[in-house]
């Protein structure tokens, strides 16, 4: 009995050790990010953080951030309210923080829409060629024609004003410029010797889009959509303070800075002042993280950065 245990033993071990290994790698690796883009790393703390207190809002949140207090109303800030209150007598540190929530779900969500239909569509565009690239790039040209913005307001008013409608809109939006890196990933990687040697064994477009094509392709969508996330917040934002975004009572940044910029600047100035701080300070962030996974994740800039 002993001998026949006493390998299962050895076995454990070498697989707490091979855990092991792979945590201390993945450590060296946070680390050695850290040092070779400071602010990259600065960027994805604050980021988490502020995952963290979106999704934890009803937690830390004191108040209701949708409840009106009118006795309370335009109060500066102080002990009972951090941020003040707006003009229904609303905390607007609860809806800074609600609205944290409404930022990061629109970013996130419409550049997962449009990476995932601008990269499907980029790749049988790029390996395809003839007639299929040339229809898929004349609809490209007409989309970025038009201003994201503008784009986005004209799907959202035809949409209607939810939530889930301005993700919608913010991602066709986006859809075209992540399309065109797509494309361009591709028509380079299907010229590589392992997609025609797959071709030559007999493969299927499909399985050679899937197998080869698509994950050799992700690396440039996925540092641009990186990019695009803090542009999604700010077109949300944008969105919102134009009154198309968001439906009140809910709250969003862009229709707090909306009331904030209109009607209150010189007798209530925190009701911008804190919205404004919390979405510059996503939108920097992204940007960040953005720029140090470009220069990590891009060959061509390896070795670039502070050792």
């Amino acid at each position: 009995m002993i001998e026949m245990n006493q390998p299962v033993g050895i076995f454990e071990k070498e697989e707490l050790f091979s855990e092991h290994q792979a945590h201390l790698r993945g450590l060296v690796t946070v680390r050695r990010f850290a040092r070779r883009y400071p602010l990259g790393f600065l960027g994805a703390i604050v980021l988490v953080l502020m995952i963290i207190i979106a999704i934890l809002a009803p937690v830390l949140a004191p108040h209701s951030p949708v409840d009106m207090n009118l006795p309370r109303r335009l109060e500066p800030p102080n002990r009972t309210f951090w941020f003040g209150t707006d003009s229904f007598g609303r905390d607007v540190f609860s809806r800074v923080l609600y609205g944290a929530r409404v930022s990061l779900y629109v970013g996130f969500l419409s550049v997962v829409i449009a990476s995932v239909l601008g990269t499907l569509a980029g790749v049988v565009s790029g390996y395809k060629g003839g007639l299929v690239d040339l229809a898929i790039q004349r609809l490209v040209d007409t989309l970025m024609g038009f201003p994201s913005l503008v784009m986005a307001m004209v799907l959202v008013v035809a949409l209607g004003a939810a939530v889930n409608n301005v993700a919608l809109a913010i991602a066709i939006a986006f859809t075209p410029r992540l399309l065109r890196i797509a494309r361009s990933s591709a028509v380079s990687v299907k010229e590589e010797d392992y997609v025609m040697a797959a071709r030559a064994s007999g493969a299927s477009n499909v399985r050679i889009m899937l197998r080869h094509i698509l994950p050799n392709s992700l690396a440039p969508v996925f540092v641009l959509a990186t990019g695009y996330l803090g542009t999604a917040i700010v077109a949300e934002a944008s969105l919102s303070f134009l009154g198309l975004g968001v439906p009140p009572p809910n709250p969003a940044w862009g229709s707090m800075l909306q009331e904030g910029t209109q009607g209150y600047m010189e007798t209530a100035p925190w009701l911008a002042i804190f919205p404004g701080i919390a979405l510059s300070m996503a939108v920097f962030s992204f940007s960040f993280l953005g720029d140090a996974l470009r220069d990590a994740l891009d060959p061509r800039l390896r070795g670039t950065g502070s050792p």
